[in-house]
């Protein structure tokens, strides 16, 4: 059954100044040289160069000092307590330095595209002859990483299409690992998956409990 398309005069366009802070880590080395560059400042310095940075980064991320604190975490982490004693450092001191060590990727820089679009479970608010809707896409960022973007439509009668404008405030996600999984369901799924004859499969799941953590599985 031939189908009859008509073309819209409307561009979905990427928006290269949607960016998420990411962690900045490069080696050992050029951290402990920065943490102690950091350090050196005075403490009147220390401050101005705080008030500065979230006064910047907080037009663009939503409670972002939780998020320097956060990388300040991971670099420590990184480090090892051997070189790295956070119980030294004050918050500010921990967030400021974790300012240092962010970065932020535009998730939209390199390519948008892929779209699809399914009807919004909310439809309130609108009138007779519309339908709300949410379009996804593959957005392609620098280092050609890819992400998931979404954003929001109106649909009306005759096939006009009006696009909200997307949020600039974005948070990568949190990884959240379940604490407990069965095993049966656990396997049936990775056979769904992927060729599971190999012998390291049987070895694997031959040394796995009948219900086992994420810390086992790893």
């Amino acid at each position: 059954m031939p189908v009859n398309v008509s073309r819209k005069n409307v561009l979905f366009q990427p928006d290269s100044s949607r960016v998420i802070a990411r962690l900045l880590y490069t080696n050992k080395e050029r951290s402990l040289d920065l943490v102690n560059r950091v350090m050196a400042l005075p403490p009147k310095k220390q401050q101005e160069a705080l008030t500065e940075v979230l006064r910047d980064y907080s037009k663009r991320h939503r409670s972002i000092s939780k998020v320097f604190e956060k990388h300040f975490n991971k670099m420590a982490t990184l480090l090892g307590p051997d070189n790295l004693d956070q119980a030294l450092f004050t918050t500010n001191q921990k967030v400021l330095i974790g300012a240092y060590c962010t970065m932020e990727y535009s998730i939209e820089a390199a390519a948008f595209f892929n779209p699809s679009m399914v009807e919004d479970p909310d439809q309130s608010g609108l009138s007779e002859n519309q339908k709300r809707v949410i379009i996804s896409f593959r957005a392609t960022g620098e280092g050609h990483v890819s992400s998931i973007v979404f954003r929001s439509g109106i649909i009306d009668t005759d096939h006009n299409i009006i696009i909200e404008q997307p949020g600039k405030m974005l948070e990568s996600p949190e990884h959240v690992k379940s604490h407990n999984y069965d095993k049966d369901p656990f396997r049936d799924k990775l056979e769904e998956m992927q060729d599971c004859s190999s012998k390291a499969f049987s070895i694997m799941m031959g040394k796995l409990g009948d219900s086992f953590t994420y810390e086992e599985l790893k």
